[in-house]
C-alpha cells in the first residue's frame, strides 16, 4: 500500500501507475485518448478508488478499518474546503469543486469495502446487486458528474452498466476472490448446480462451477445491454466515447469468458485487445438519433 500513496511521487509517476492499473481492469484507458479536462478527472477519481480498494484488500487486516475511517476523515476535509492529507484526495478535491460532484458516491465507495471486511458470502443475486450499488455504480454516477451528463433517466441505466461490470469482474477472479477468503457467487447459485466452495480452489473449473459461472455472465450481459442502450442514445461527444469504451470492455470480457469455456481456474480469461476496438467502435455506431 506505501507505492499506492507514497506522497513523494511525481504527478507523471502517479499518472504512469495508475495507467499501468487500470490496463489490468476491464475498461480500455479511455483517458488517453480524451481532452486533458476529462483525463484528470477520470485519473482523479481511478486514484480515490484504488486507494480504497487497495486499503480493504491489501492493508494488514487489523488496519484496515482505521485506515479507511483516516480516507474518510479526508473525504471530510475535502467537502469542508480544507486541504486533505492524503496526496489522491488532494488531486481528487479540484475535480470534485469543479463538477459540483456529491460526497455520496465516494462514501459508498468507502462503505463497500468496510462491508468486505465483514460480509465475505452473498446468499442472492440480489444481495450481490446490492453491494454493487455500494462497490460500483458511484463510480459510474461519478463519471456522470465528470461529463455534465448527471441526469435522472441516465443515472438508472449507468448503474446497470456498472453493476454488469462488477458482476463479470467476480466471474473472472471467482479464484482469487476465494484464497481472499470472499464469495462473489450466489450461494444459492452455488448450491442450484451443487457446488461446494471448495470447487474455487480447484486447479480446473468444474463443470458445475462453470454452470454458475455462465448464469451470473448472463446476467451481466442482459444488466449490460439494458444500460448501453439509453446510455449510448442519449450522449454525446467525447462521454459517449468514454462509455462505449466502458461498455466494449465489458462485451469482450464477457467473450473472453465464453471463449474460454468459462474456466476461470486454470487460466486468465481476459479480452483480446482486436476485439475490444472493434466493439468500442460498433458500439459508438449503434443509438445513434
Amino acid at each position: 500500500m506505501e507505492v499506492i500513496i507514497d506522497a513523494s511521487w511525481s504527478l507523471e509517476e502517479r499518472d504512469r501507475e495508475s495507467d499501468r492499473l487500470a490496463a489490468r481492469e476491464n475498461f480500455p484507458v479511455a483517458a488517453r485518448l480524451l481532452p486533458a479536462r476529462h483525463r484528470a478527472g477520470l485519473r482523479a477519481v481511478y486514484g480515490f478508488a484504488r486507494l480504497v480498494d487497495d486499503i480493504g484488500d491489501e492493508a494488514p487486516p487489523e488496519q484496515r478499518s482505521k485506515l479507511l475511517g483516516l480516507v474518510d476523515d479526508d473525504l471530510d476535509r475535502v467537502f469542508a474546503g480544507r486541504t486533505p492529507n492524503l496526496p489522491q484526495l488532494r488531486r481528487l478535491a479540484p475535480v470534485v469543486h469543479a463538477h459540483r460532484i456529491p460526497a455520496d458516491p465516494f462514501r459508498d465507495l468507502i462503505r463497500a469495502n468496510r462491508q468486505d471486511q465483514v460480509v465475505h458470502r452473498y446468499e442472492t443475486f440480489g444481495d450481490l446487486v446490492a453491494y454493487c450499488a455500494l462497490s460500483a455504480a458511484p463510480v459510474g454516477r461519478v463519471v456522470l458528474h465528470l461529463f455534465r451528463a448527471h441526469r435522472p433517466g441516465l443515472v438508472a441505466a449507468s448503474d446497470d452498466v456498472c453493476t454488469a461490470l462488477q458482476l463479470i469482474e467476480h466471474c473472472q477472479d471467482a479464484g482469487e476472490d476465494y484464497r481472499d477468503g470472499r464469495i462473489y457467487l450466489p450461494g444459492e447459485d452455488l448450491r442450484r448446480f451443487g457446488c461446494a466452495e471448495d470447487d474455487l480452489a480447484r486447479a480446473v473449473t468444474p463443470t458445475r462451477l462453470r454452470g454458475v459461472l455462465a448464469l451470473e455472465a448472463g446476467r451481466a450481459r442482459e444488466l449490460l445491454d439494458r444500460g448501453a442502450a439509453p446510455l449510448m442514445a442519449d450522449l454525446t461527444g467525447w462521454a459517449r466515447i468514454a462509455v462505449a469504451g466502458y461498455v466494449a470492455g465489458g462485451r469482450a470480457t464477457l467473450a473472453a469468458l465464453e471463449r474460454g469455456g468459462y474456466d476461470v481456474l486454470a487460466h486468465r480469461l481476459r479480452p483480446q485487445r482486436a476485439g475490444l476496438l472493434a466493439g468500442w467502435a460498433r458500439g459508438l455506431g449503434r443509438g445513434r438519433r
